[in-house]
């Protein structure tokens, strides 16, 4: 049976005891929104990224790889409309001194004060509440952002803190940009931003990029790197954070076929989601309504997964239009044109975007995998993880530490390993050993016993099944490439 209620507790908790993630800075108390990854935390973040790349650039002909810097001239982010509107509507309780960001504290609203809002502001008042009327009634409070604090009070909105209604300020702007300073003088002529997304790096080397590879349209430019953003509230885990890493592709084409291309990808990208393993009917995509897309967006889907707080989003795959080129060239004087050989005239390409999060894919494979069994009386938790991107494929373990039984099975590990990743297991009862390996989602473990001495054979078992069957030695690569393919 899936484990769903508080599924993150759970997660946070044996993310750590496993070594997936660890509390930043745990020492000294933590950093709030801050997240190292552990010994199996990072392999498998790494697995899902090759796996990315490997699915997105390298198995296509039309995608090309790059990889830009965090630390970006300045002017890049006036162009962008970052500087100018990379904002989010912030309020503050006056009595609690709580900060949260507008749309998350509506958001966390009974429906009652929610149609209370909506009276007060003159919109239809719904039955349920979701994404579209958060996103209008932040709208219409910007709108009257002078009065926003009193509608807030009026309509009884309450603050997650201490269950009471709020002595809210007026609404404001935040910009979620980190900024800092290159060189040692800190003055408005040194100031640079840690950069809020990836794309930028591949919009101002779209010409470097397209003609040392010489691609023709369309085609499309992926990168994988971290970004930050200053976020006013965080949580969930690894879900919202401040410093996290994108998988993005950016896809140039003709400014008449990004309708077709927006389709395409956003069925590419939600199938990638689905190969993973994850529950595809805890997949959907969502179209954004007008009130909710971006300044440069015509068009946009959200990839999203239903966690237990909700459906989130775990990708964006939006139609940019020729807005980002357009804007480089404008603020670069520079030409970021393409010459269209069929027609004999420059254009300026239009780009269709797949923005996704590697930490929020990460913890959407955990919380899918995760589920817990009744065994013969016992309680068994085991991350049913994809041996596409489990950290580690399989696990070897002696029966006894002794008769040989060590270093039969250090030698099988060392065997497997140029081409699995391997793990030996010598600590404790060989149940334990299954248990610790199970909570770690390992897909398989052999188990080195006094028959293998006999008869050079192993026990190879299945996580998910917990099957075993006896195998020779020199069969192991081969049955275990047949189950990962199968």
């Amino acid at each position: 049976m899936k484990k769903e209620t508080s599924i993150l507790d759970v997660l946070t908790s044996l993310s750590k005891q496993r070594g997936f993630v660890f509390q930043s800075s745990e020492i000294y108390g933590g950093l709030g929104s801050t997240w190292d990854y552990g010994p199996l935390g990072v392999e498998l973040k790494r697995n899902i990224k090759n796996y990315w790349w490997k699915s997105v650039v390298t198995a296509r002909e039309n995608v090309i790889g790059m990889d830009a810097s965090i630390l970006m001239h300045p002017k890049v982010w006036e162009a962008s409309g970052h500087v100018d509107n990379f904002h989010d509507p912030l309020v503050d309780n006056k009595e609690t001194k709580k900060r949260y960001r507008l749309d998350h504290l509506i958001e966390s609203q009974d429906i009652t004060i929610i149609k209370e809002l909506c009276n007060m502001l003159k919109l239809k008042a719904p039955e349920k509440i979701n994404e579209e009327i958060v996103q209008s009634i932040v709208t219409s409070l910007n709108k009257v952002s002078q009065q926003s604090g009193e509608i807030l009070i009026d309509s009884g909105v309450i603050d997650p803190e201490d269950n009471n209604v709020g002595d809210w300020t007026n609404m404001r702007q935040f910009n979620l940009m980190f900024k800092t300073f290159a060189g040692p003088v800190e003055d408005s002529g040194s100031v640079v931003y840690l950069r809020p997304e990836t794309a930028q790096g591949i919009f101002v080397n779209f010409i470097n990029a397209q003609t040392t590879s010489r691609k023709k349209l369309p085609f499309g430019i992926g990168q994988i790197g971290k970004a930050f953003r200053n976020e006013i509230t965080t949580g969930n885990f690894i879900f919202r954070t401040r410093e996290f890493e994108q998988m993005e592709m950016e896809f140039f084409c003709k400014e008449d076929e990004t309708s077709k291309w927006l389709d395409y990808w956003k069925q590419e990208r939600l199938n990638w989601f689905k190969s993973l393993g994850i529950n595809s009917e805890k997949l959907r995509l969502r179209a954004h309504g007008s009130d909710e897309l971006a300044h440069y967006s015509s068009a946009c889907y959200d990839i999203e997964y239903r966690f237990d707080f909700g459906w989130s989003e775990l990708e964006g795959i939006a139609d940019r239009g020729t807005y980002d080129l357009s804007k480089h060239m404008e603020h670069s004087n520079k030409k970021l044109t393409y010459f269209d050989q069929s027609n004999n005239e420059h254009i300026t390409p239009a780009v269709v975007e797949a923005s996704a999060g590697v930490d929020r894919a990460m913890l959407t494979v955990l919380a899918d995998a995760f589920t817990t069994e009744e065994i013969n009386g016992e309680t068994r938790n085991v991350l049913k993880l994809s041996s596409k991107i489990a950290p580690v494929t399989v696990a070897v373990f002696p029966l006894m530490n002794k008769q040989g039984m060590p270093e039969i099975a250090q030698k099988i590990v060392d065997d497997l390993r140029s081409e699995f990743s391997s793990f030996y297991d010598a600590g404790g009862s060989i149940g334990k050993r299954y248990r610790r390996q199970d909570e770690a989602g390992t897909p398989f473990g052999i188990t080195v016993d006094h028959d293998t001495i006999e008869d050079q054979t192993v026990t190879l078992r299945d996580r998910d099944t917990m099957e075993q069957k006896r195998i020779s030695i020199n069969q192991i690569k081969a049955a275990l490439s047949e189950s990962m393919n199968s």
